[in-house]
């Protein structure tokens, strides 16, 4: 009789547990980010060549290891941070589990140095696939350095499932954010290609922020904090007129660690009842500290992913910190019924006795003299004038008439200034200008994209716009495609953009938020979206440059927006699957009237 079950080779058992932690170059990323911190680094340098496909360093100034520790850091279940089972419930550091280094070594060729402040050579070690090729001293500064290249050489069908290396750059930067924002303390340097993207040195969270995602954050914070027996909390949350519809930054840490929760994220958001548009997500930046024994985050292998033992409270203590907060720094709006502000004396001007105001009189003024009414007259006293005089009244009744003119007859008309009317013989057309006016944008702007002849307007004075390191890298990735829509951009000092030109359809006071627009949204683009990068462009121009709801439209603008509206190739949804118009047809008029 044969067996039917049988134990797995190492190799295989080793590969198949690289699946749970290793998924992608920014998984690499987060795990040897971790481990440096957990080292006691005061200086991390991240270092990635192709989206991390060719190649992940991280290099660290920590306590290194010796030689058997370096042989031992790459086995299964081989770890530093716990000894007994519950020391997973009083647990301090970043990595305990012992299976990352192991599963990354299963899956690529990984180079180690490594030296302790005791040593005076540091060990150098070759793994490939899990196997040991070679174990040497070399010459390396205190801390470990750990290269990871070739990621997935042994596993094709994994390499073939990673997206385009903007996408996974952008996995990358999310990974490289998180740990960076839980611990301003440590200088983290970023290198992509060669190319610097980070260089964040010791500073306080708030400056932190700043760095990673620009100057302009500064005056968007609103700080958080609170202290009960439970928790501490503290932080920052964004400003209401930062909120998005795309989950951005949103960054929640629990003892220094990156976490996901929607129960928490649910909290914030009743926070902000009331402030958001319906849809949107705010931003924030927080920082959650709870005794360890009161949470358990063993319970994914990511580690993202955290149990509380009395979420009720936490939710409790989170809405109201944020709420208070708001109130606070004045983002809620506040009513005062026993202040008459119409009255109310600016400070300097309180204790000044009021004087009687000058009065000129000027005594040749005769308002009869030589003065012809230009107020239009009722109609029988026009009977009782000279012929001349009537005539000159006529005029100036008719000059009246035009400028409080009665709504003309037309074939269109604006309903609610949202919805654009158009009657046929036996129905009419409800029109929503907004979505309607996106389709005409969405198709012109992404004809200009494929064909690369976007008609560019030249600007009275260049715009100057800053752009965070992230901003920079997805610019390079979307330069191409800005030309062609008719954007002339010029890169000043690797970090500044200055435009000279932008598309016709384009305001000059809307270019900054157009770029900020389409630069956020390309980094929001998901991993399994079947659409190209042009048109998620498009649709990001689209959105920001279109006839608002609440937009009051002359009926010539009326009529332009229905004739380049069925003009448009596609007439039922917005780019954004929305439906754009509906009928109704007379006899369900009748129908309701009956």
């Amino acid at each position: 009789m044969t067996n039917k079950i049988k134990l797995l080779p190492d190799h295989v058992a080793n590969q198949i547990a690289a699946g749970e932690v290793i998924q992608r170059p920014a998984s690499v990323v987060k795990e040897l980010l971790e481990n440096a911190v957990d080292a006691g680094s005061e200086i991390i340098q991240l270092i990635i060549k192709d989206a991390g496909k060719t190649l992940v360093r991280v290099v660290d100034d920590g306590m290194g290891m010796n030689s058997i520790d370096i042989r031992l850091a790459f086995e299964r279940h081989a770890t530093s941070k716990i000894k007994v089972a519950e020391d997973l419930f009083a647990l301090q550091t970043k990595g305990f589990r012992g299976e990352a280094l192991a599963s990354i070594a299963a899956i690529a060729r990984v180079e180690t140095h490594t030296r302790t402040k005791d040593e005076e050579v540091s060990h150098h070690l070759k793994i490939e696939g899990s196997n040991v090729i070679e174990q040497t001293f070399s010459t390396q500064p205190k801390g470990t350095s750990i290269a990871v290249k070739s990621l997935f050489y042994n596993i094709p069908a994994r390499r073939n499932f990673l997206k385009s290396d903007t996408v996974e750059l952008r996995h990358i930067i999310d990974e490289f954010h998180r740990v960076a924002l839980a611990h301003p303390g440590i200088n983290f340097l970023f290198f992509n290609n060669g190319n610097e993207i980070f260089d964040l040195p010791v500073t306080s969270f708030r400056k932190r922020i700043v760095n990673v995602f620009g100057t302009k954050l500064d005056s968007l914070l609103v700080p958080v904090e609170e202290s009960t027996s439970l928790a501490k909390l503290e932080g920052f949350v964004l400003k209401p007129s930062q909120s998005k519809k795309t989950r951005g930054q949103h960054f929640f840490f629990v003892n220094n660690r990156f976490i996901k929760s929607s129960f928490l994220h649910h909290a914030i958001i009743k926070a902000f009842e009331g402030l958001l548009k319906p849809g949107y997500h705010p931003g924030y930046f927080l920082f959650l500290n709870i005794d360890t024994k009161r949470i358990d985050i063993n319970i994914h292998p990511t580690k993202t992913e955290v149990k509380f033992d009395d979420e009720q409270s936490l939710y409790a203590i989170l809405r109201s910190a944020i709420k208070h907060s708001l109130g606070i720094f004045q983002i809620v709006p506040t009513l005062d019924f026993l202040q008459n502000q119409a009255i109310e004396l600016p400070y300097n001007y309180k204790d000044k006795t009021p004087s009687t105001p000058p009065i000129e009189v000027d005594s040749s003024f005769n308002p009869f003299k030589n003065v012809k009414s230009k107020v239009p007259l009722n109609i029988l006293k026009l009977e009782g004038l000279h012929s001349d005089e009537k005539t000159e009244y006529t005029h100036d009744l008719k000059s009246s008439k035009q400028l409080i003119e009665t709504p003309q007859i037309t074939r269109v008309f604006q309903l609610f200034s949202k919805y654009i009317v158009c009657p046929l013989k036996t129905s009419m057309l409800l029109i929503d200008q907004h979505r309607a006016h996106q389709r005409i944008l969405y198709e012109r702007f992404l004809s200009a994209i494929t064909s690369k002849k976007g008609i560019s307007q030249q600007l009275l004075f260049p715009i100057f716009i800053t752009l965070n390191p992230q901003q920079l890298e997805q610019f390079k990735e979307t330069e191409d495609i800005l030309d062609s829509l008719g954007f002339q951009i010029k890169l000043k000092d690797h970090k500044t953009l200055e435009v000279i030109g932008a598309p016709e359809l384009c305001p000059s006071h809307k270019i900054e938020n157009v770029i900020e627009s389409i630069l956020s949204e390309s980094d929001q683009i998901s991993d399994n979206q079947h659409f190209s990068y042009a048109d998620q462009v498009a649709k990001s121009l689209a959105k920001s440059l279109s006839i608002k709801t609440g937009d009051s439209l002359l009926i010539i603008e009326q009529q332009r927006l229905l004739d380049d509206f069925f003009g448009c190739k596609e007439t039922t949804v917005s780019p954004f699957n929305k439906k754009i118009f509906i009928t109704l047809e007379k006899s369900e008029i009748d129908q309701k009237l009956s």
